[in-house]
């Protein structure tokens, strides 16, 4: 536990080099339009990383999921209530 009396000013360590406050200003926002033009990221489970090794594979199944869903008649992908 450190009292008032015992605290020394540190020197900076930081490296020259490292000096931020040469940088300037931040632009609040410069990057959001790149960050969501049409990026999304899905974390994959590791047991799937095996079956989907590259963004195309996913893709790939998704397509193939999608196709084979739209190509099923409504009333097949219904769910069937049991009788109580």
């Amino acid at each position: 536990m450190s009292t008032g009396k015992s605290v020394r000013k540190r020197s900076d360590d930081l490296r020259r080099e490292y000096d931020f406050s040469a940088l300037g200003r931040g632009v609040r926002g410069k990057y959001y339009r790149r960050a969501t033009s049409g990026t999304n990221l899905v974390l994959i489970d590791p047991d799937l990383i095996r079956a989907f090794p590259t963004g195309k594979a996913v893709n790939d199944a998704l397509r193939m999921l999608v196709n084979v869903a739209s190509a099923t008649p409504a009333a097949k992908r219904r769910s069937r209530r049991r009788a109580v």
